[in-house]
């Protein structure tokens, strides 16, 4: 694996925390040569990180463009509605695309991104990371091995945990989806993806039920107040509280998202001002906190999806029924328990080295985009643009099913939403 060059749009927590951290820690693979981000703090810290000359720090993407092809490639980290319009014009120039998930806020943008994949024959690695984990890459292989027999169903369920959904869904960025999308794409496009991927076949229909039940201003506890800072009666019996969740001794994610001044003083002026201290029953949210989502694969695989809010951990577990066993699997421990029928089950601990992130996952997959940069006959690239849109579709399949109380026939939704787009 030789080093290539990237340049890098977006120095927010993703950014920072996964890219930047990767060719920081690996300066042998990957060489982020130039910076755009709008934020002078966060664009010269992390510049400053990496090395990055002045002359190649840059306010905004479309100033980075101006100056040419400089890279390898283009990483594009920035928020979900400023996908598109960067993706393709870093592709017009040669540009190969690490481009954060989802594609685009909207399918009509994450199709314009696949197309433009195809017509300008750029390579687009978008970061479904869970493919790229060794936890579910055994899974697969497991699942396809024969051990458990024919695969008859599954039961996925992301437990998305009380303190991130109060963070990212309720006082954070994607909280309102008219301002970004559903919580079925912005949180659980990831999980779209992954049955697609584990199952390898597409679905075939789709229903889904969910509702915005509990962080609602109906459910305001008496003596509650708009921010919990400011007298809150009820603060110190709240787990949802933003003094316990950003003002301890945690200052990793998701502390680090509220403000560039880490102090305590800094984060109370933040909760003070800033959207992460409002009252979680007082905020500006619409997006579900709890979610079903039921689908078929092929003929006859049956699938079950929860998201939840309401789990005290970040966890993702899952089952496999197959006509001769059964597997099931702890993301987060790194576990599957594999049992065949009438035999007692057998535990398999995956040992990952990777680290950062998503158990690892965006080291792998970081990994893979190096080497399809400086290898052209690698084949271990999982998410292509054309791949990752089958994930973005069953998403929004979801979300009109979850609205219109309607199951979706994906044949039919595939034809309608494809038509005179070219594919």
């Amino acid at each position: 694996m030789s080093k290539v060059t990237a340049v890098l749009m977006g120095a927010g927590s993703r950014g920072r925390d996964a890219f930047g951290a990767y060719a920081k820690d690996n300066p042998d693979k990957l060489k982020i040569v130039a910076l755009a981000e709008p934020n002078p703090i966060k664009r010269n810290r992390l510049a400053d990180e990496l090395g990055i000359p002045e002359a190649k720090r840059f306010e905004d993407w479309k100033d980075l463009l101006s100056v040419g092809k400089i890279a390898d490639s283009a990483i594009i980290a920035m928020m979900d509605d400023l996908h598109v319009e960067p993706s393709i014009e870093a592709m017009k120039l040669g540009y190969d695309i690490l481009l954060e998930k989802p594609m685009d806020r909207t399918l009509e943008g994450s199709m314009k991104i696949a197309l433009a994949s195809q017509e300008y024959e750029r390579k687009v690695i978008v970061c479904h990371v869970l493919r790229y984990s060794l936890f579910f890459s055994k899974l697969r292989e497991l699942m396809h091995s024969g051990v458990i027999g024919r695969i008859m169903g599954i039961e996925h369920k992301e437990n998305v945990g009380y303190f991130h959904m109060a963070h990212s869904f309720v006082r954070g960025n994607w909280r309102n989806s008219k301002e970004t999308a559903p919580i079925i794409l912005t949180k659980s496009c990831h999980d779209m993806d992954l049955l697609y991927w584990l199952i390898g076949e597409k679905c075939t229909y789709i229903s889904s039920f969910g509702e915005l039940s509990h962080f609602k201003r109906e459910n305001m506890p008496d003596g509650a107040t708009e921010r919990c800072a400011r007298g809150c009666k009820v603060e110190k019996e709240c787990p949802y509280s933003a003094i316990k969740i950003y003002l301890g001794d945690n200052i990793d994610w998701p502390v680090n998202v509220i403000t560039t001044d880490l102090s305590h003083e800094g984060r109370l002026k933040a909760l003070n001002e800033g959207p992460y201290g409002r009252c979680v029953y007082a905020c500006d949210n619409d997006v579900i906190d709890h979610q079903v989502v039921s689908m078929t694969f092929g003929k006859d695989v049956m699938v079950n999806f929860t998201l939840s809010a309401f789990t005290r951990e970040i966890s993702r577990t899952i089952r496999v029924f197959g006509t001769m066993g059964e597997i099931r699997g702890h993301f987060e421990k790194n576990e599957l328990e594999v049992t065949c029928f009438g035999k007692e089950p057998e535990v398999i601990k995956i040992e990952d080295p990777g680290i950062g992130a998503h158990n690892g996952s965006d080291y792998h997959m970081m990994d893979a985009f190096v080497e399809m940069l400086s290898n052209e006959n690698y084949e271990g690239t999982l998410t292509s643009a054309m791949d990752s849109l089958e994930s973005h579709l069953m998403a929004f399949a979801a979300e009109e099913s979850r609205l219109n109380n309607k199951v979706i026939n994906m044949e039919e939704y595939r034809k309608e939403k494809f038509y005179g787009l070219g594919r």
